[in-house]
This record gives structure tokens, sequence and C-alpha cells, in this order.
């Protein structure tokens, strides 16, 4: 039986379909990944891609800016604040978006400036280029 998954922000609900797995990063947890028949399960989610692995073998990536994952019964829910899925990242913009919290770093805007350049790196880390 597959994993249903749903991943939802306030705006919408950007996917829910049948998985066969899902791998998160969650905050003081590390890498976890979910199959079907996963022990029920919460946690907080870090500014890092979530990946979910459709049962029809493709892989579907999501830029996660935080938020919480909820696994019971084969069903997994990704509540996120913000949360982009691969196809829809505008690269140049996190491109931007990275060198500008880098340039506050040096400055040394660290709090602000350190979520801004996760949330970016993690835009890119989904969309699949390399972090610079």
């Amino acid at each position: 039986m597959p994993l249903h998954v749903e991943l939802v922000s306030p705006e919408r609900t950007l996917l829910s379909a049948e998985a066969t797995m899902v791998q998160a990063r969650t905050i003081g947890g590390g890498d976890i990944a979910f199959l079907p028949g996963h022990a029920p399960f919460i946690g907080a989610l870090a500014i890092h891609p979530v990946s979910i692995r459709l049962t029809d073998g493709r892989e579907e990536i999501a830029a996660v800016h935080g938020g919480f994952i909820e696994v019971s019964n084969d069903q997994v829910k990704i509540l996120s604040d913000m949360a982009e899925l691969s196809s829809q990242i505008d690269v140049e913009r996190a491109r931007r978006a990275q060198e500008r919290a880098e340039e506050a770093i040096r400055r040394g805007d660290d709090v602000t400036a350190q979520a801004a350049l996760q949330r970016a790196h993690a835009r890119l880390a989904a969309s699949g280029r390399p972090v610079a």
C-alpha cells in the first residue's frame, strides 16, 4: 500500500499524490525517510529540500522552508509556511537571494541573513542546481 502525501502551504495544496517514500530533514533529528507502514511520527522540518518518490517512479522535490511533518496510517502531511516544487523555482531569483544573503553575512547581519541563505540553498538544491 503506498503512502498518500500532501504538501500544503497557507496559499494552497502544492502536491497530493501517492508515493513509495518521502525523505525530509527534521530540526534536531536529521534526515529521515518514511516508507509505507512507518510508525506514527510528528516532527519540525528544517529549511531543506523534501524528496517524494512517486508510485510511478518519478521523484518530486520541494524546497520546504520549515514547518511540520506528520506521518500516520500511511498518510504523510507536510505543512509549511512556505514551500516550492522544484519545477516552480526561479533559479536566477534564488541565486540573487543567495548573493544578497552572503553579502549581508559579510556585513555582520547574521541571524536574518543566515535564514535567507538557508532558504536560497534549499531552493537551489531542490531545483537540481549546484549551491555555490
